[in-house]
């Protein structure tokens, strides 16, 4: 079978592969260059999307091949239900950001295209991949590229934003590799591939403790859940328009994904002992989140904040162990992704028009730049989970599982206080809409602001449409994700003892005879 999978994985690097024969002066080709690389990219991933088998709860399109065979190193890549959206959210936000730096970037442009190039190969890699080695390669390889964008193209203290990035990233990952290496000798040293870990490790509660624990704090800080999280607001306010929508829109599901490939599977005990705190600290995230988005004089900061908020309920979700509430934090990943990265695209637009990003500073900006106050204010309805947007299913899905969850000690009371983060959120969001775009014109200078350029509504309309189209017509995704859930909480339901539960009844729903399905791909 034709490894598409591995084309979707590596095309990226092929195109940075050819920047390097395009003279760094030509700034335009450099861009049109990149946008064609990133769009034919995402064609592949459709391709991808498409051939997926519904239904199908197990891995699909499986690569698996000897790489370092006197370690027990294999390059072992495979997606299913739980990452397939995010392989082509990836790939689908990639475009959109060059094309939003055509003006934001002029300077550097080749070196920031690399940048991108580089972080997109990372970013798929890592979602992609069942060896521990290699997802560990691709995890610490996110980080280059980041350190970069930040670094270079970020804001007046950008240097101590990127370090504070990077220590608190690298802090976690290297408790994430003493793990992997424990899991490995403890496992018999023959092969760090997570199918045969999983199947052969044994260990007391307390090494599985301490070893979740290591797998959790690094997750934890990607994500950022509280109190993990002082990190984000300086690195979102910092990074460049594009740096921002990738860090919003993938690297911080990065954590909330391990959480479900890996920490979960491997500790379910360890999990489940712990969901009750974990799920607290969850809650805490949404509401404090929440409560310092209201007070930020920071258009930038305040949806950084926003982002804390919001994935405390896709923590939240996971930790509820429902299929209800698991699929709509995955569902929710995919929309924090969409909502969140149009705003930051708008308040980049904002910035690039007036070099400021303080609410003091606007005010009255519907009646100069309207077609712009319509993207903003549907981008905002999405970020709150208005209905018919893609915000309210997910959030409707996470508070519904988590309520009526049995293995959540405690999930109603928490799901209750939760509830709050909503009703905050519309707050803070809303209020934060009316001081920029209503009331007098202030500053001369906003009677001068431009509205959207042909260039600009072209790359934000798409993820306008998205906001509805998931909203709308959500059975299309969820339809590919519950299957791969239900197969992964059957395993946890197993393994903590209650198989006999109606919980296991249903995650069996469509996770048998399908396992040698011609979408499976080759394992050698």
């Amino acid at each position: 079978m034709f490894d598409l999978l591995s084309l979707v994985v590596f095309f990226p690097l092929l195109g940075v592969i050819f920047m390097f024969f395009i003279p760094k002066e030509n700034y335009q080709v450099l861009r049109n260059s990149t946008l064609f690389v990133t769009i034919l990219h995402f064609i592949f991933t459709l391709v991808l999307l498409f051939m997926f088998q519904e239904g199908n709860p197990y891995y699909q399109f499986e690569i698996n091949k000897a790489w370092i065979p006197s370690l027990g190193i294999s390059y072992h890549i495979a997606i299913d239900g739980i990452s397939l959206f995010l392989v082509v959210m990836t790939s689908f936000l990639m475009p959109i950001v060059i094309l939003s730096s055509y003006k934001a970037v002029t300077s550097k442009v080749k070196e920031y295209m690399i940048f991108m190039l580089i972080l997109e190969t990372a970013m798929i890699g890592a979602l992609v991949s069942l060896d521990f080695i290699l997802f560990y390669l691709f995890w610490e390889m996110m980080l280059i590229p980041m350190y970069f964008l930040i670094g270079i193209f970020g804001g007046n203290d950008r240097v101590y934003a990127t370090v504070k990035f990077f220590i608190y990233t690298m802090a976690g990952s290297v408790f994430m590799l003493v793990a992997i290496f424990y899991l490995y000798f403890a496992s018999g040293g023959v092969s760090f591939d997570l199918t045969y870990i999983l199947s052969n490790f044994e260990g007391s509660s307390t090494v599985q403790g301490v070893l979740f624990l290591a797998f959790f704090v690094a997750f934890a800080i990607k994500v950022p859940m509280f109190p993990f999280h002082t990190w984000l607001p300086d690195a979102h306010v910092q990074a460049p328009t594009g740096g921002s929508v990738i860090l919003a829109g993938v690297l911080l599901k990065m954590g909330t994904y391990g959480f479900i490939r890996f920490a979960i599977p491997l500790f379910p005990d360890v999990a489940y002992k712990y969901a009750f705190w974990i799920a607290l600290l969850a809650v805490i995230g949404i509401v404090y989140g929440a409560l310092v988005a209201l007070v930020q004089k920071d258009v930038k900061k305040l949806v950084a904040y926003s982002s804390v908020s919001h994935l405390g309920f896709v923590v939240l979700g996971i930790f509820a162990f429902t299929t209800t509430s698991v699929t709509g934090s995955i569902y929710q990943m995919l929309n924090h992704g969409v909502s969140t990265g149009a705003l930051f695209l708008l308040v980049g637009i904002l910035y690039e028009r007036r070099h400021t990003k303080q609410i003091a500073d606007f005010g009255g900006l519907s009646s100069v730049i309207p077609k712009f106050a319509i993207f903003f204010m549907l981008a905002l309805l999405s970020s709150i989970a208005l209905p018919l947007t893609n915000g309210f299913v997910g959030e409707f899905l996470i508070l519904s599982g988590s309520f009526s969850s049995s293995w959540l000690k405690n999930g109603q009371l928490l799901t209750i206080i939760a509830t709050s983060g909503v009703i905050l959120g519309a707050g803070y969001m809303l209020w934060m809409y009316q001081r920029v775009m209503f009331g007098p014109i202030r500053h001369e200078e906003n009677k001068k602001i431009k509205d959207l350029s042909l260039r600009e509504f072209i790359y934000l309309f798409p993820l306008m449409a998205l906001v509805f189209v998931m909203g709308i017509f959500p059975n299309f995704f969820l339809k590919k994700i519950e299957p791969s859930v239900n197969y992964y909480l059957s395993s946890f339901y197993e393994k903590n003892g209650k198989s006999n539960r109606a919980d296991l009844a249903q995650a069996r729903v469509n996770s048998t005879n399908l396992k040698n399905s011609k979408f499976n791909g080759v394992v050698e």
